[in-house]
């Protein structure tokens, strides 16, 4: 088992992760954007589809920071990228596509207690679940989710809606809302009581179905109608495969569990080191528990601190950067921020705007970070469709100087820019 997953959890070395300078030092030698330069540097595929200008940016952005920038010479500091992973680098999310295919296949245990499995659940929730998946299957033991209909609801909405099938909130009380969200970290917690290995071999068959499906298919659980299908983007495939070629360290953060999510992150050549998501203490059985790992000055938790919009800034800091305690939950110097950050959800805005050299964004009509990348504050926002069925264009503004920011107290507020100002309203430009 590897020493990540227990209590004492070893911080990467800044010294050989930290990302290079945001400004950076005229050329000493051949530019790295002369047609000299350009015959060695790993090049994008010019065969794969990008939205506007979008690979060339890209493109100039790896040529800068990567091996053949000029910056190489003083400064061997190698950069760093950082992607998100559902809807970023594959089409569709593999949360939903594991959890789908272990309530098809019997694999969640019945916990003593449902309020247990949460710090935030209600006792609207937990009675629903009670009802719903009943107690005659004792605790620890599979519950029949394949043929319980109900039961297999139950569990879904609360994970998908965070609400129960009745329509109550499922979660109740008060966690800061840029650091965590109750239905996300209840889905390592869903599979307390299996071990690491169990839980990797659920995501890999359910990897493998969805995989096969055609592109549109759709599966049910319970009565919910689901994506039935994933594919890796191409795009993101050929992009991360550039970046590691060029030099760059490349990361997997992700919202999600992270033995599922390293389950599919080397189908993109990205291995356990590089990939950070929820991680679960384990018990001294190896099992999966309702416990998670900190970040900063949040220690070992319930769900407080999850890699969930700010969240991800804090575990890039402490995992990459080695940044400990408060500070890593701040916004850092150039030289310990990543050059290109992807992500398509308001999830992502924190990390993806700390990026120095690149903010790539996937359009699926967010209003947080769509308001960021249109706003292209810095003129480092790069903004693309989906590349796999596009989100058609959002019919009305992106409420960006009203509502568009998700506060840490839940409420909705302003997008502002560091300066203050307020980022006026945008129009859905690329789709």
């Amino acid at each position: 088992m590897r020493n990540r997953h227990a209590l004492a959890l070893t911080l990467a070395t800044a010294a050989t992760l930290a990302a290079v300078p945001a400004t950076l030092p005229a050329a000493a030698a051949t530019p790295a954007n002369s047609p000299a330069a350009k015959a060695h540097c790993p090049q994008l595929s010019k065969k794969l589809t990008w939205y506007g200008d979008n690979r060339d940016r890209l493109q100039q952005m790896i040529d800068e920071r990567g091996r053949c920038g000029s910056h190489r010479g003083h400064d061997q500091k190698r950069p760093v990228a950082a992607f998100d992973w559902d809807n970023t680098v594959v089409k569709n999310d593999i949360t939903d596509a594991t959890i789908a295919w272990s309530l098809h296949h019997d694999k969640i245990l019945r916990p003593a207690s449902w309020k247990s499995t949460s710090k935030w659940m209600t006792d609207e929730a937990d009675k629903a679940l009670t009802k719903a998946c009943g107690t005659k299957v004792p605790a620890g033991k599979p519950l029949p989710t394949s043929t319980d209909t109900d039961c297999a609801d139950e569990i879904f909405e609360v994970r998908e809606d965070g609400k129960t099938m009745s329509g109550a909130a499922a979660f109740a009380g008060e966690w800061d809302h840029r650091h965590t969200v109750p239905q996300y970290a209840w889905v390592p917690q869903l599979f307390a009581g299996h071990t690491v290995p169990e839980l990797e071999s659920y995501a890999a068959k359910a990897r493998k179905e969805v995989l096969a499906a055609p592109i549109g298919a759709t599966q049910t659980v319970g009565t919910h109608e689901i994506p039935g299908y994933a594919r890796y983007y191409d795009q993101q495939r050929d992009l991360i495969r550039t970046l590691k070629k060029a030099g760059f360290d490349v990361y997997i953060v992700s919202a999600g569990s992270e033995p599922v999510t390293e389950v599919w992150s080397k189908g993109v050549g990205i291995d356990r080191k590089h990939t950070i998501a929820i991680r679960s203490v384990l018990d001294r059985k190896g099992r999966i528990t309702t416990w998670n790992q900190g970040c900063g000055d949040v220690p070992v938790n319930k769900g407080e601190a999850i890699p969930y919009i700010d969240g991800k800034r804090c575990w890039i800091n402490q995992e990459i950067y080695g940044v400990k305690g408060k500070s890593a939950w701040e916004k850092q110097d150039p030289s310990h921020r990543i050059a290109l950050g992807g992500g398509d959800a308001d999830t992502d805005v924190t990390f993806v705007g700390d990026a120095t050299g690149a903010h790539l964004v996937l359009n699926r009509n967010k209003n947080e970070v769509m308001c960021r990348g249109y706003d292209n504050a810095d003129g480092r926002w790069v903004v693309n469709p989906m590349f796999i069925e596009p989100m058609k264009q959002k019919p009305d503004l992106y409420p960006c100087s009203t509502a568009a920011y998700n506060a840490p107290d839940g409420s909705k507020g302003p997008v502002l820019r560091e300066d203050g100002s307020v980022v006026p309203d945008q129009v859905d430009a690329v789709f």
